[in-house]
């Protein structure tokens, strides 16, 4: 490959990202941003993965974010593709990954003058992006990038948006490498830390409530000896259930879209909350009752490293801005070499009601195939490592409540609820993390959105289990359709065409399960695949509609 002749302000913003570690970006080409599509021929050390459209190459940018702790790239034209693209800024907001939005903008010149295409991206994206920059001058261009990337992973993660006219990338500049290094981690000391550690020595009924600041390094393991050094029980907040062995005798549960009030009382009947890595928003609090705001009715300790969170909607004890991984770090450290004399009746309970939620369900249905006879085959036979990417949608919920996760396994999920995550984040998820197997759970409708991106896992020769669940319906929202206004579906019903010759055409390996005695066997050979496998499972909406619907079954996830 030829060398570039001259170093443009392209190559500055490129030399900046390979300086802070990103070595992939997913995009949609356009023209807007040709000149930045050039410079790329010149970083062979920049995998550049190509997709079919903007939302999916933003889920994509969203789950190497998410995987990797850098922010996720993806670049778009203006106008259109911005737009389509907004959907992975709101994911990226609501489940607190990093993320660089680039976006080609008109030439500078016709700024605000409504000109083709033209969008002013502090408005559309301000309220749900941590900074939005429009670069007017080619010299800038290297700085906002440096800026962005800060940004996107300072405090709670998020998107950041980078604004480039078309006229300025390709303007001779002086190149730069600026490299962020993380802040220093923070954590109580003194008498803090002690009051803390006291405190949960002493608590008769302790809770610790884990997030997301623990799907970092040494986080798993951290939260566990924590819990294991103070004997206290675990749950987890909404959709983080791989942060936490879910066997280990002090897991207790998750705090999602459907908790049973019984799980809840015992949560509440607590004397002492520590809150973690977790903003408690409105999904884990239950609608905002647990911790009850304003003050809580237990004594309540929040840690989290954006200082936003702490007291946004409940008044803390002791309310920290730290890692929380470093917090639990030195308060395993401040534990004193005493015997606890807590009475394991509190264990017990908590733990007795997450291990029969747990607890497979045994259904059948004369519609079609339960889906919850897929994931327990998945259980029973996904490698120790496997990755779960999960749609939206109601045939989640099974995994959500039943599938035992145990790191190394993981799970990646949307807690944005959104729709047509699953097939591009199944794709980086390989591509990040090629020596485990990623399964992709998806929808019908979830699917039919983004399912044209598994052509990438074709390219690739990605051995992804591809596994739709077809009822015809979107199934989450006919679920409450029938719990509001019963026997009435309009807008929810779907004539979907044949998966598995898509699949096929698609030049992927592809079967059709109709029959719960179907299952195993489809799921082992799909394990077994080296290359991109295609399940489709005709799959029961009786099965999951509120007059059929055990408790474990109600959690939907749209």
């Amino acid at each position: 490959m030829k060398p570039a002749k001259t170093t443009t302000s392209s190559h500055a913003l490129l030399s900046v990202l390979t300086a802070n570690g990103i070595d992939r970006v997913f995009l949609v080409p356009g023209e807007s941003y040709l000149g930045i599509l050039d410079a790329l021929a010149d970083f062979p050390e920049i995998d550049v993965v190509t997709c079919r459209h903007e939302a999916g190459a933003g889920f994509m940018a969203c789950a190497d974010g998410r995987l990797t702790h850098r922010p996720g790239v993806v670049l778009v034209s203006r106008g259109p593709g911005a737009t389509n693209a907004s959907i992975a800024l709101h994911t990226a907001q609501q489940d607190a990954i990093p993320l660089l939005l680039i976006v080609g903008q008109i030439p500078k010149a016709d700024l605000r003058k409504e000109a083709f295409q033209e969008i002013d991206y502090q408005q559309m994206y301000g309220s749900i992006a941590k900074w939005v920059v429009e670069v007017t001058e080619p010299e800038q261009l290297a700085a906002a990038a440096f800026k962005a990337l800060r940004i996107a992973t300072a405090g709670t993660p998020g998107a950041v948006v980078l604004v480039v006219p078309e006229d300025i990338q390709q303007q001779e500049v002086e190149l730069t490498a600026w490299r962020a290094e993380p802040g220093a981690s923070t954590v109580p000391t003194g008498a803090t830390l002690e009051r803390i550690a006291r405190l949960l020595e002493q608590a008769e009924r302790p809770l610790i409530i884990a997030g997301g600041g623990f799907d970092a390094p040494r986080g798993r393991e951290t939260l566990l000896r924590l819990a294991q050094t103070y004997d206290v029980p675990v749950a987890v907040s909404f959709r983080r259930q791989d942060i936490f062995p879910n066997q280990h005798p002090l897991y207790a549960g998750d705090l999602g879209l459907a908790n049973p009030p019984e799980q809840i009382e015992a949560f509440e009947s607590s004397d002492l909350v520590v809150g973690l890595g977790t903003r408690l928003g409105d999904i884990t609090t239950q609608g905002y009752r647990f911790p009850r705001p304003p003050r809580a009715a237990q004594t309540f300790v929040h840690g989290h490293a954006d200082g936003h969170a702490i007291g946004l909607h409940v008044a803390p004890d002791i309310g920290i801005v730290c890692d929380p991984v470093a917090l639990a770090d030195a308060l395993i450290h401040a534990r004193l070499p005493q015997p606890l004399s807590r009475a394991r009746q509190w264990h017990a309970r908590l733990r007795e009601v997450a291990a029969r939620l747990a607890q497979w369900p045994e259904q059948r249905a004369g519609d079609g195939v339960s889906f919850v006879n897929v994931v327990r085959s998945l259980a029973q036979h996904a490698p120790e490592d496997a990755v779960i990417c999960v749609d939206a949608g109601t045939f989640a919920a099974p995994v959500y409540r039943h599938f035992p996760f145990r790191f190394p396994q993981r799970l990646m999920a949307p807690l944005s609820g959104a729709m047509g995550y699953g097939t591009p984040a199944a794709v980086a998820t390989q591509l990040r993390l090629p020596a485990q197997k990623t399964i992709c759970l998806v929808g019908d409708g979830g699917f039919t959105m983004t399912g044209n991106e598994m052509i990438a896992a074709v390219t690739r020769q990605l051995p992804i289990l591809f596994i739709v669940s077809n009822n015809n319906c979107y199934g989450s929202i006919r679920i409450h359709q029938e719990r509001s206004y019963p026997g009435r579906h309009v807008g929810t019903s779907l004539t979907n065409p044949d998966f598995v010759k898509i699949a096929g055409a698609f030049g992927i390996e592809a079967e059709l399960v109709t029959a719960p005695e179907q299952v195993d066997a489809a799921i082992q050979r799909g394990l077994a695949a080296q290359q991109p496998y295609f399940i489709e499972i005709r799959s029961s909406i009786e099965a999951v509609l509120p007059t059929m619907t055990a408790p474990s079954m109600a959690h939907t996830g749209d």
